[in-house]
């Protein structure tokens, strides 16, 4: 077991870049295989969540080569079963990807029930809802998902299908399921996120017909066949790029943000000058520089292009440093207030009733020790004790390196005082 250890109190300043979205990459990794050929991915993130998916194929017998240090070259031809009932999938919640890959391939699957951070219940019927409506029987037992096409040719057959809710997952899920099924599938009220986007032009560009990726309706034409043979490009991480953001403001610094696309972060540079954090944007980087005192304000966060849930906890540690009382109301998952309870320890004053948390703003926070509960709360723990005065250690810092490339380095690239050392507690 590893922790991070900060010394606080030091304006982060200079340049930093955002590594490939880790959202993008888990739906994508599974996409390649739906190719009849393998496919060379770049800008790839170098994280668990990726290595955990990356494990995964290579089980299922995919041939998997990093030739950069951020681009893999995947081989899925050597894939013959279409079952992932690993330990390693119930690690990984985008692992339910996995079914909507194999049943695009083979008509039928069997995958382990998927994992990932505690946030609450996080079900998957709207992905078997849609599944149905495309033409397989599932059944859920022993811990894991089994469905096969209904149809006697073993294809899936387009449907029109309506989510209840704009779920990504679904979304993403639906489109692997469906970009081999015969006829035409249309998806209503889909999730308009950036990785949505991204996998379906991954898709597209292997010959899939895609259209409408982006907004409430997709319409996908079938097609025998993905050609594969292709090198893609994955977007940069909206996620890390708003992390940093909020670690120039928290720190009253002066970063830029690089390689990131700035349409991408509207909703949080709209919620940051609202703050009077001082904001400049270019074609592909954000300058985050410090302007004045901190305003509190409200936050809702909403499904894209609205205030990603995402960020959540970050922009809450602003809030504890800013002028005023700001509320935080979360709208998109069922529980993400974990962290609330470590920012108290560290002095910050946070009222949570139900979905909202009441944060009164204070002049500073103290150092304390914490524990990451999970991925976003813990990189939003370390961004507090980045602002706060003295020392703070950061344990259970997995969860961190889930989502996030060689973090603390990043952040030791543009001034902190952060590093990684053995949690000898834990470790006993």
């Amino acid at each position: 077991m590893e922790k991070f250890v900060i010394e606080g109190g030091v304006p982060l300043n200079g340049e930093v870049y955002v590594s490939g979205s880790k959202n993008a990459a888990v739906g994508i990794l599974p996409a390649v295989l739906l190719s009849d050929a393998p496919c060379t991915i770049d800008n790839l993130p170098d994280i668990v969540d990726v290595k955990l998916m990356l494990e995964i194929l290579e089980k299922m017998g995919a041939v998997c080569t990093w030739i950069g240090p951020d681009v893999v070259r995947i081989d899925p031809t050597g894939v013959t079963s279409s079952s992932a009932l690993y330990d390693v999938v119930s690690k990984l919640r985008g692992s339910y990807y996995l079914m909507g890959a194999l049943l695009g391939r083979f008509g039928k699957m069997e995958v382990s029930l998927p994992g990932g951070c505690n946030l609450g219940a996080r079900p998957i019927d709207q992905h078997l809802k849609g599944f149905q409506a495309l033409g397989v029987n599932i059944q859920t037992q022993f811990g894991a998902v089994h469905g096969v096409a209904k149809d006697e040719s073993g294809y899936l057959i387009g449907s029109n299908i309506y989510l209840d809710i704009a779920s990504v997952g679904a979304t993403i899920n639906l489109m692997l399921a469906s970009v081999k099924a015969a006829g035409q599938t249309v998806i209503e009220n889909c999730a308009k996120e950036p990785h949505v986007v991204d996998v379906a032009n991954f898709l597209n560009a292997m010959g899939a017909h895609i259209r409408g990726a982006g907004t409430e309706i997709i319409r996908i034409t079938g097609v025998p066949s993905l050609h594969g043979g292709i090198t893609y490009s994955i977007i940069p991480d909206q996620i890390e790029a708003g992390t940093f953001m909020i670690a120039a403001a928290v720190t009253g610094g002066d970063v830029t943000v690089k390689n990131l696309i700035p349409r991408h972060q509207e909703a949080l540079t709209a919620k940051l000058e609202e703050m009077n954090v001082g904001v400049e944007e270019g074609e592909d980087w954000i300058r985050i520089f410090k302007k004045g005192d901190l305003c509190a304000a409200n936050v809702t966060t909403q499904v894209y292009p609205g205030f990603p849930t995402d960020m959540q906890p970050q922009i809450s540690v602003l809030l504890t440093l800013s002028q005023g009382v700001g509320q935080v109301t979360e709208s998109v998952t069922g529980f993400r207030f974990q962290y609330t309870e470590e920012l108290r320890r560290m002095g910050a004053d946070i009222m949570v009733n139900g979905k909202t948390a009441t944060i009164k703003g204070i002049e500073g926070l103290k150092g304390a020790p914490v524990r990451c509960p999970d991925l976003r709360a813990g990189a939003a723990l370390v961004l507090a004790g980045l602002a706060a005065d003295g020392l703070t250690e950061v344990t259970n810092i997995y969860c961190i390196d889930r989502g996030y490339v060689r973090f603390e380095k990043k952040l030791r690239s543009i001034g902190a005082h952060i590093a990684r050392v053995i949690d000898t507690e834990s470790a006993i």
